[in-house]
């Protein structure tokens, strides 16, 4: 089974059929066949951050891009460090 993708402009569009035309969320979420679950995590992504909410097509929140490339450079440079500890444990060992 694969997964489904909602484009941006139909889940602000299934939060506004909750929040703007008073549906209820678990009516709302069978009329769209979607799990309600999905649907109230909609609404929080909207609400929290309207600007940036679903950005699609695999993009990932600024705050978040930022987040994974820290922690691509934190594993670089742990994996330099280590190769710097070794290289100075073997030059120790070999001058005394």
């Amino acid at each position: 089974m694969t997964r489904r993708k909602f484009s941006r402009e139909f889940k602000i569009e299934a939060v506004r059929l909750v929040t703007d035309r008073g549906v209820a969320v678990a009516q709302a979420a069978r009329d769209l066949d979607v799990a309600e679950s999905v649907l109230r995590r909609w609404m929080r992504e909207l609400t929290a951050t309207p600007a940036v909410a679903f950005p699609g097509n695999g993009q990932m929140r600024a705050d978040l891009a930022e987040i994974s490339a820290l922690k691509k450079e934190v594993a670089r440079l742990r994996a330099e460090r280590d190769i710097l500890k070794r290289a100075a444990a073997f030059f120790a060992r070999e001058v005394i």
